[in-house]
């Protein structure tokens, strides 16, 4: 069984940044492509951002490009998603997901954490 916990959010400023992070419990993390989604009241989830197994290979949904960046440790099983010059449109649940394939479809995710959430203030 693949868990994934997210850490990392609270409230911030506009302007501001915030580091997410999600563990994941398995013993072939490494093996994983890993994306970040993330979701407000009364929308769909939404693709932010996706790295390939080894860390080599990113894509970001337009919005953020510039401003976050995925990264990630497959010594510490871990992912993470560094945003700065934060928006109060970034407000949302943000949910990390594991998959084999880098794609923006949360469809094509096998694994998802339970989320954390990010407030923004203007």
């Amino acid at each position: 069984q693949v868990q994934l916990v997210e850490s990392g959010g609270g409230l911030v400023q506009a302007g501001g940044s915030l580091r997410l992070s999600c563990r994941v419990s398995t013993q072939t993390f490494d093996s994983y492509d890993l994306g970040w989604f993330r979701r407000t009241p009364g929308k769909e989830r939404e693709f932010v951002a996706t790295i390939n197994w080894s860390g080599g290979s990113t894509y970001y949904t337009d919005s953020v490009k510039g401003r976050f960046t995925v990264f990630r440790d497959n010594r510490k099983d871990t992912v993470y998603l560094q945003m700065d010059s934060l928006l109060p449109e970034d407000t949302a649940i943000y949910y990390c997901a594991a998959g084999v394939g880098v794609t923006t479809r949360a469809s094509d995710y096998d694994y998802w954490g339970q989320g954390t959430q990010v407030t923004v203030s203007s």
